[in-house]
């Protein structure tokens, strides 16, 4: 009863807060400042789409679709066969998309980055998922930003591929990844953050992950670990940039 009411109390104080903003802060584009869209077309076409992808360890070797390299699959026992990288972070529209999507909690930035993602995979070979999972957050985090934007940027894609948001949860609330700079920390905030429920949904099955950024790649480590020791055959992610 007293969740009902906070939720309800919640939800009209972000709409009250949403239209606050909207009128104080007109919806414009983030580069040319056009009226009525976030990002208007001739905008969206100037943003730049990776040609080479890399192995994700090490950074150095191309692969087709973001694989790990074979020396990589030697050296460390990664639970992903790779990560598909979208855009360069340091394209400064990329950085700005990025930043309102997930610290103004502007929702509506999903689809011009979808599309970006879509456009990405579309000239790629990359390999076509059984199952679609969006990078979880914790609820409380999901609470204050009002969505999760992993998961907004899943069903946006519309790649019409089956999208799970029950099978990996975040149990444990962690430090914001951005807030730690080294590899070590980074793979230690977020250890035992995950949990696959009912494991027998993705038993051999080839499994997709969205997220919208990576630095070390610690979070999809951790999530993969536990989708791999759960059943699942082959791990990849897809992610807008790298930082």
């Amino acid at each position: 009863m007293i969740n009902s009411l906070f939720h309800k109390i919640y939800h009209i104080f972000t709409v009250i807060w949403k239209t606050f903003l909207n009128a104080l802060f007109p919806i414009r584009c983030l580069r040319c400042g056009i009226f009525d869209q976030w990002l208007c077309a001739t905008c969206h076409s100037t943003l730049p789409i990776l040609t080479e992808q890399h192995c994700p360890s090490c950074l150095t070797h191309i692969t087709l679709n973001g694989e790990v390299c074979p020396t990589c699959v030697k050296k460390h026992n990664l639970p992903y066969c790779g990560i598909f990288v979208v855009s360069y972070y340091k394209d400064p529209l990329i950085r700005s998309l990025i930043h309102h999507f997930k610290y103004h909690f502007i929702k509506e930035l999903a689809q011009p980055l979808s599309l970006l993602m879509a456009q990405a995979l579309n000239n790629s070979h990359f390999p076509t998922p059984d199952l679609i999972i969006p990078i979880p957050l914790h609820s409380r985090r999901k609470r204050w930003r009002g969505f999760n934007q992993a998961e907004e940027l899943s069903y946006a894609l519309d790649l019409q591929i089956p999208i799970n948001t029950d099978i990996l949860r975040r149990v444990r609330y962690t430090k914001p990844q951005v807030t730690m700079r080294d590899r070590d920390s980074r793979l230690n905030n977020v250890s035992d953050a995950f949990v696959v429920q009912n494991p027998s949904h993705i038993k051999n099955k080839n499994i997709l992950l969205i997220d919208d950024i990576m630095t070390t790649g610690a979070t999809i480590t951790a999530c993969a670990h536990e989708l791999k020791l759960s059943g699942a055959k082959n791990i990849y992610a897809l992610v807008i940039a790298r930082e």
